[in-house]
């Protein structure tokens, strides 16, 4: 007879004196110490994915709230209590990027593959000069993220225009798929897409807007792993419509959104002042790309379904006793919104996760993250008063309120860094 193997998972705390990772949202988590006399090692926390404790470890080990990200993992083991066979989790396989995209920037190391100097790069670019790139670059940022666009003006002009050609390499990379050509695209065009943004990486840009990025990531220590990693989360949508679980969601929600935040890091930089990890640091970009993607799947249910699409985890809507007919009849029910109420919940706790790594950032960068922050939040807001009614109705945040966020996220972004919050008297 076989042995019934139980899944639990693992929570990676960063920070390493005991008792300093303390459960969020009324759901405690207990460390698991190393035993006395043992040198002191990281130290792994047993918690759902759903954020509930399993309880391991002695009531009340846990302490104050820990000032890193956690990282949730999973782990198979034997109803003994025996390591079976480790299962690699969505959320390990990002925090193995994320740990690579911090030790690239502690070390201020640009990545491998060889560079061609700057003015035969510009030379190799169609058309037009740098500055004429990165302009047009700004351009379409302005076009279709005013708000965004409004808050990279406070930031410095290198920083500024690297991040709009990241964000305009970002916006044609979606586009493939859900662009007005998205009918025609194929693995192969992806595949054809990978191979030109490997030799912008290599300096031989196709146009003007890759000509902006190829000089960008020759400014900042950025990876090319995100970049590949997002044009992998398109592949994603060509041939997958279901999600089984939260596992396989996440892991969707880091290729399209939370390598958004890997990709931005490096420009956006750490405050001289701060005292966090870089690894923190980057697990918050990853958290706000994680909120805004599964804000962006709440918001966009019912749209989603006319395409026959469901980006909801299969086995939490069984446990609500929902079904996929149920969302493509689009009938707001007492368990639907029980449903969105956890959905909802979950979103938020990843934008609570990410506000204490915005605070870290570079000051002059802290305003236009605060405003995505705050905006994609109340899209949250708004799904609740529709009544959750997200099948007929669009939620969305109007011009009066999104011009009433811009001074409160300046004024957010002058707070002093999270991590020497405690350490004012």
């Amino acid at each position: 007879m076989q042995h019934m193997a139980t899944t639990v998972t693992l929570l990676l705390g960063a920070a390493s004196s005991p008792g300093d990772v303390a459960g969020r949202d009324g759901f405690p988590c207990s460390r698991l110490l190393p035993r006395k006399g043992r040198q002191t090692r990281p130290r792994w926390v047993l918690c759902s994915l759903k954020y509930g404790c399993l309880g391991v470890g002695k009531p009340g080990e846990a302490g104050g709230r820990s000032g890193a990200s956690p990282v949730y993992s999973s782990l198979t083991v034997s109803p003994g209590g025996d390591a079976a066979v480790a299962v690699v989790s969505s959320e390990q396989k990002v925090y193995d990027v994320v740990v690579k995209q911090a030790a690239l920037l502690k070390r201020q190391l640009r990545p491998s593959p060889p560079q061609t100097p700057a003015v035969a790069r510009e030379l190799e670019s169609p058309r037009g000069g740098l500055g004429e790139a990165y302009a047009r670059c700004g351009e379409i940022c302005e076009e279709y993220a005013k708000t965004f666009y409004l808050g990279t003006l406070l930031m410095t002009e290198e920083r500024r225009r690297a991040i709009w050609a990241i964000y305009v390499w970002c916006r044609r990379t979606d586009e493939l798929v859900d662009g007005p050509n998205a009918s025609h695209i194929t693995p192969q065009a992806l595949d054809r897409w990978e191979r030109r943004l490997e030799d912008l990486f290599a300096g031989r840009p196709y146009d003007m807007l890759d000509a902006a990025l190829s000089d960008t990531i020759t400014k900042f220590p950025i990876d090319i792993q995100p970049f590949k990693d997002m044009i992998d989360g398109m592949r994603t949508d060509l041939k997958k419509a279901r999600y089984k679980n939260f596992d396989e969601l996440y892991m969707y929600c880091y290729y399209v959104a939370g390598t958004v935040g890997l990709m931005s890091v490096p420009v956006m930089g750490i405050a001289p002042e701060s005292k966090a990890t870089a690894e923190s640091v980057y697990g918050a970009a990853l958290a706000l790309g994680l909120a805004n993607q599964l804000t962006n799947i709440l918001r966009d249910v019912g749209e989603d379904a006319r395409r026959g699409r469901i980006y909801l985890p299969q086995d939490e809507l069984v446990e609500a006793e929902l079904s996929d007919e149920d969302i493509f009849k689009g009938v707001v029910t007492d368990k639907w919104r029980k449903f969105m109420k956890r959905q909802i919940k979950r979103a938020r706790m990843f934008f609570e996760e990410a506000e204490r790594g915005v605070t870290e950032l570079r000051k002059e960068s802290r305003w236009p993250v605060w405003a995505s922050l705050l905006l994609y939040r109340q899209i949250l807001d708004e799904i609740e008063a529709n009544d959750y009614n997200n099948f007929t109705k669009r939620a969305y945040v109007g011009k009066a309120k999104k011009v009433l966020a811009l001074p409160v996220a300046y004024g957010r972004s002058l707070l002093l860094p999270y991590s020497l919050r405690n350490n004012q008297t």
